[in-house]
């Protein structure tokens, strides 16, 4: 695109008008703009990402902006930068590596990117411990660029009949602990070519998932119950299901499919 070079410092505010999210809606706004623009750029527009990311090219950067858009260029020139920069040089490891474990490897820098970005802004502007950590819950409310991109990898790997096979062995006790696996997700998903083993009990992934209950989306920190009927995910809170009590119920119905299939077994 001819314009690439321009956009830069406008998103940044290293040219023309400072642009200074000055409170934490402000700085969570910047936040989801940003990600979103990185979101699309590795998957709606991944073929142009990819084709982007020349690794005969220099050092080139993933940046998302707050407008909902995203540009691969070279890192900012001034030192120290305006902004936190992205990860640098992602470009050269675009060949030597399976697409979705690169892009599950841009993914994770692009999570990191955007939090020292919206940490920057809290430094700067003064956010106290109350602020931070507001700022700190909102993001965390949202799945990570990582949880999208592999859940979305995922989704087009798998046909729906392998879904259904298999509803009824997903174990419900691993929904728990579920922050702390997804260091050894990640681990997983660049070491294993063949992710088929794994699929059936890391049904995990649920980026765009909402609560059949409440409607909210899925947070990671929190227990989720997949219907073994109607294949919807509830937040256990909202079906009164507590992760106790999820490891003593082999066919998991949700309420509504309970009351309405009373006739069978």
């Amino acid at each position: 695109g001819g314009a690439v070079g321009s956009c830069h410092g406008m998103d940044g505010g290293g040219g023309g008008v400072p642009y200074n999210p000055r409170t934490v809606e402000e700085v969570f706004m910047d936040f989801k703009g940003r990600r979103a623009g990185m979101i699309k750029a590795l998957t709606a527009d991944v073929e142009e990402f990819f084709h982007q990311c020349d690794p005969e090219k220099e050092n080139l950067c993933l940046y998302g902006f707050p407008s909902q858009q995203w540009e691969v260029n070279l890192p900012a020139e001034e030192v120290p930068p305006e902004l936190p920069e992205p990860a640098l040089g992602i470009n050269f490891a675009r060949d030597g590596m399976q697409e979705k474990d690169w892009l599950a490897l841009v993914a994770v820098h692009s999570d990191a990117w955007l939090l020292s970005v919206a940490f920057y802004f809290g430094a700067r502007f003064g956010f106290d411990k109350a602020d931070r950590k507001r700022l700190f819950t909102m993001i965390n409310d949202l799945p990570t660029v990582f949880e999208v991109v592999i859940g979305n990898a995922k989704k087009q790997v798998k046909d729906k009949s392998a879904v259904s096979n298999h509803s009824s062995t997903k174990s419900k006790s691993n929904t728990k602990g579920r922050g702390s696996e997804s260091q050894a997700k990640y681990q997983k998903v660049l070491v294993q070519d063949d992710e088929e083993g794994l699929d059936e009990e890391e049904e995990e992934e649920h980026g765009d998932t909402l609560c059949g209950a409440c409607g909210e989306n899925y947070a990671s920190d929190e227990f989720w119950i997949c219907c073994d009927v109607c294949e919807r995910w509830f937040h256990g809170k909202c079906v009164k299901v507590t992760p106790a009590k999820a490891e003593h119920i082999k066919q998991y119905k949700c309420p509504s499919c309970s009351s309405n299939k009373r006739a069978r077994p």
